[in-house]
Formats: C-alpha cells, sequence, structure tokens
C-alpha cells in the first residue's frame, strides 16, 4: 500500500489565506527570494515549479525570465483556481508530484519550495524530478530542515499523530537522499525567516541532474 498523503482538502482550504500578504512576506516569501537569486546568472529555458500552490513563485519566475517558459503543477484544485485566476502565463497543470504529466528531459530547471515536506513518497517525486529534468538541469528544493535528527524525528511523529503526515529532513538527511535520486548536491543554504529561524529554519538545496 503507496503511504498515505496529506488531504487535497487540507490544501484546498488553505487556498484560501494562503495570498494574505502577511503569510506571503513572513513564510514564503524568503524561499522565493532564494530560488530567483539561485536561477538569474542562468535562467533555463523551462521551469516546472512543482506544488505550486496559488501560483505566487510561479508568476514571480515568469516576470522575472520572460524569455523562460514556466509552468506551474499542483495537486490541489483549489490552490489551481487561483493560480489560474493570475492568467495564461505562466501555464498551469494538476499534477501529481510522484507522476508528473510531463516528457523526459523536458525541464532545465525544476523548483519546489515548501512543498516536499508533504510529498507521501518523497523518493519517487525526485525520481519524477529527475526524469523531466534534461541532462545537467537544475533542481532547487526549499523546505524546513531541522538542524537535530531529534527535531525531524518530533516533527514526524506529531504530524502523523495529527493525521496530515510530513516530513522535514535533517539537511544532511536530505543531501544523502538527493544523491541517491541521481543529483550531485552543488549546496546547501539556511533561509533566514520568523518564526524559529534557528529550530526549524528552511534551507535551500541546489543540485544538479547527473
Amino acid at each position: 500500500m503507496p503511504p498515505r498523503g496529506p488531504h487535497r482538502r487540507l490544501f484546498d482550504a488553505w487556498s484560501l489565506v494562503y495570498d494574505a500578504p502577511l503569510v506571503q512576506r513572513l513564510t514564503y516569501r524568503p524561499p522565493q527570494d532564494a530560488v530567483l537569486h539561485a536561477l538569474e546568472a542562468k535562467p533555463p529555458e523551462r521551469v516546472l515549479d512543482v506544488g505550486c500552490g496559488t501560483g505566487q513563485l510561479t508568476a514571480r519566475l515568469a516576470r522575472a525570465f520572460p524569455a523562460s517558459e514556466v509552468v506551474g503543477c499542483d495537486f490541489s484544485r483549489g490552490m489551481l483556481r487561483h493560480a489560474r485566476a493570475r492568467g495564461r502565463r505562466p501555464g498551469w497543470v494538476q499534477g501529481d508530484a510522484g507522476r508528473l504529466p510531463f516528457a523526459d528531459g523536458s525541464f532545465g530547471a525544476v523548483v519546489s519550495t515548501e512543498a516536499f515536506h508533504w510529498f507521501p513518497a518523497p523518493d519517487d517525486a525526485l525520481a519524477e524530478f529527475r526524469r523531466v529534468l534534461a541532462p545537467r538541469g537544475r533542481l532547487l528544493l526549499v523546505f524546513v530542515n531541522p538542524p537535530l535528527e531529534l527535531l525531524s524525528t518530533v516533527t514526524r511523529v506529531g504530524s502523523q499523530i495529527l493525521g496530515e503526515p510530513l516530513r522535514w529532513p535533517t539537511p544532511a538527511q536530505l543531501r544523502r537522499q538527493v544523491e541517491r535520486a541521481g543529483f550531485r548536491v552543488d549546496d546547501q543554504r539556511r533561509i533566514f525567516r520568523l518564526p524559529m529561524p534557528l529550530a526549524f529554519p528552511p534551507v535551500l538545496t541546489r543540485a544538479t541532474r547527473t
């Protein structure tokens, strides 16, 4: 039996407040800024944003890199309803991270911010990221990576008790997982964000498809 992921209705409901300015400024803007900065030196021809939510980052990518084709993908109809209200560009696709509806080698970069910890089968998601990336394509993952394994374990067990399992690996654990999936990890950088910037910091992991 495949691992159980979060309920789709959780994200459909979250989409109602996702775009609130305070939520965006405190929670999502710092990771998005880090991704944009990492791509700006060499913008890829095609970018896929997996777990795009209401499309805040996807739209920023399209504005920052007008020559690039940008696609946002999410499994929540509620999230995509808000995303599509932004217009036809970027492109919007409903899909599961473990079964991406895209051809092999079709993107120069895959980005995912504040979403990977919800994927019920993260190894499957990484395999799909690698599949849809072109050779030497870039992967940028940003989500909370606690510095200590104890914090990682406590959050995982606590979320399971609440019925919405999530996984926050440490940076070292994520590095090993990404490398096993066929990537070279280029670097990992902690991103300052309030609240709890030390115990539960988001980390940008940059990797290259080997």
